[in-house]
């Protein structure tokens, strides 16, 4: 992807999410062609030349300072992920590691997610690639061993593969998060070709992804609430949370557990019992 094309697409992306009323401006010059602040608003709020700006703006302005950055930033009422997502187009070349090399999960950590029990996990990677998995993160999720390695992908398996959309109840909410992470990788990794060959895959293949891509919105991993329909236990409520793993650049650890008490807990149980059972039958069966 063509850095100076994204910094300006976004930057761009940015301001039209906001109108001289959200920022304690007064309208002015008549009817707007545009949505959003144009760019000589948006360069009076940081305290910057409005050629300045439109230079910035068009990807000409490699060498801006921290201070005048973050003064954009301000002006553009950026979260913390946002900054970074800016910091990384402005500056790129600051990944934590590169984009070539190749994503290995340690034997700890597969220990460390088989050795959860009845609690789903898997490790998540560049790209969103699922990298590892245990047996409950397969019998809630689906069976990651049953696709093909550059099917087995978070973003891939959301936008492809049918079953995604009767999984998660609130589908395109899912969508639009695995979209936001999926930016905010490709900001750190321009020219990853697997990326680019997954974004371009996905462009062609979905207009939802293409209109989500179009957005320019970017999400680090964190927590939330997830509300899952499973073809065998039926609707179930999950807490998820992400995992760093530090010392594996780009990994991270997705668990999801129920709350203590709750419906959702006793059909995590009965998912568990159903899968192990699965699991012996096919055992038995592969012994014949």
């Amino acid at each position: 992807m063509d850095q100076r094309t994204e910094l300006s697409e976004f930057l761009r992306s940015r301001r039209a999410r906001l109108s001289p009323e959200d920022v304690g401006l007064t309208p002015h010059g008549g009817r707007r062609r545009v949505p959003g602040l144009r760019r000589e608003e948006l360069a009076q709020l940081a305290g910057v030349s409005a050629a300045y700006y439109t230079r910035l703006e068009q990807g000409r302005g490699r060498n801006v300072s921290d201070s005048v950055l973050d003064a954009i930033a301000d002006a553009l009422r950026l979260n913390r992920t946002e900054r970074e997502h800016l910091q990384h187009l402005i500056r790129p070349g600051r990944a934590p590691g590169p984009a070539a090399r190749r994503q290995r999960v340690r034997p700890a950590v597969q220990h460390l997610i088989d050795s959860m029990g009845d609690v789903p996990a898997y490790v998540a990677g560049r790209r969103l690639d699922i990298l590892a998995w245990n047996r409950m993160a397969c019998a809630l999720l689906g069976d990651f061993s049953a696709f093909p390695a550059p099917q087995r992908n978070l973003a891939w398996q959301i936008f492809l593969d049918p079953a995604s959309r009767e999984l998660y109840v609130e589908w395109e909410r899912k969508a639009a998060e695995i979209v936001a992470f999926l930016r905010l990788d490709a900001g750190y990794y321009p020219d990853d070709p697997q990326l680019g060959a997954l974004i371009g895959e996905l462009s062609v293949k979905s207009q939802e992804f293409r209109k989500m891509w179009a957005a320019h919105d970017v999400r680090d991993k964190g927590y939330g609430v997830k509300r899952l329909c499973h073809p065998v236990v039926g609707e179930l409520t999950l807490a998820c949370e992400t995992l760093v793993l530090p010392s594996d650049p780009g990994q991270q650890v997705i668990t999801y557990h129920a709350e203590p008490g709750s419906s959702s807990a006793e059909s995590l149980r009965l998912l568990a019992s159903w899968s192990l059972g699965t699991a012996e039958a096919s055992a038995a069966h592969s012994g014949t």
